[in-house]
């Protein structure tokens, strides 16, 4: 697309593979590294905005988070300002953090966590549910995010599965029974178009280019 000097690009990255996604664990707020599968996914994720300079970085306070947003800025030899806010760190999985996802569906019955992972307002045990986790991000979006967009900044996001499902549901004006079916993949870049409005005019992903497939590679449910 042609550039327009009245719009500006919007970057929404999920972070790369961390390790207990490769675990198949709830991470939800508990402060795990990346594999060095989300490492590369975070190398391919730059080369795939590369044509794009940031004006500024929002992340989550979240290591995984942040260590691929230093990997995609260092690749593209970019310095923005980095902002970094607990309102974008993934959701709570509360008393399920840590726990196989198998071995929970075992634990409390496929149908009751299947109600934990995809329906919109229930939460799992002292964590939070989708709704709670998007009444925290999304007044952070319109009060920073949104702010700088319409300034006419590129704006580079890398934070989490349901973080960044609560943004494109604003974007994309998804009501509840569709954010909860939208996919999002590790490492792959989300770029919105947009006016001074704030208004959408494009959105495009691009798909990752990345080696052969691993173990756990592309997960594509919050955590």
């Amino acid at each position: 697309m042609q550039s327009n000097p009245r719009h500006s690009r919007l970057v929404l990255i999920r972070h790369g593979q961390s390790l207990w996604n490769l675990e198949n664990r709830f991470t939800g707020w508990v402060d795990v590294p990346l594999t060095e599968r989300g490492r590369e996914e975070a190398r391919a994720a730059a080369a795939q905005v590369a044509d794009l300079r940031f004006q500024v970085a929002y992340t989550s306070i979240l290591r995984r988070a942040e260590e691929t947003l230093e990997i995609i800025l260092q690749t593209l030899r970019q310095t923005p300002p980095v902002i970094r806010d607990p309102a974008l760190n993934e959701r709570r999985y509360g008393d399920l953090e840590g726990l196989n996802k198998a071995e929970t569906a075992a634990r409390y019955g496929e149908e009751q966590v299947h109600i934990w992972r995809r329906s919109y307002d229930v939460a799992p045990p002292n964590g939070e549910s989708l709704a709670q986790t998007a009444a925290r991000a999304r007044p952070f979006f319109e009060r920073a995010i949104l702010g700088d967009l319409k300034q006419g900044k590129n704006v580079l996001v890398v934070a989490h599965g349901n973080s960044n499902r609560s943004i494109v549901m604003q974007l994309d004006r998804l009501g509840p029974n569709e954010v909860v079916r939208l996919e999002l993949a590790t490492g792959v870049p989300v770029v919105y178009t947009m006016n001074r409005d704030g208004e959408v005019v494009a959105k495009e992903i691009r798909e990752l280019k990345a080696p052969a497939a691993v173990p756990g590679a592309g997960i594509r449910e919050g955590s």
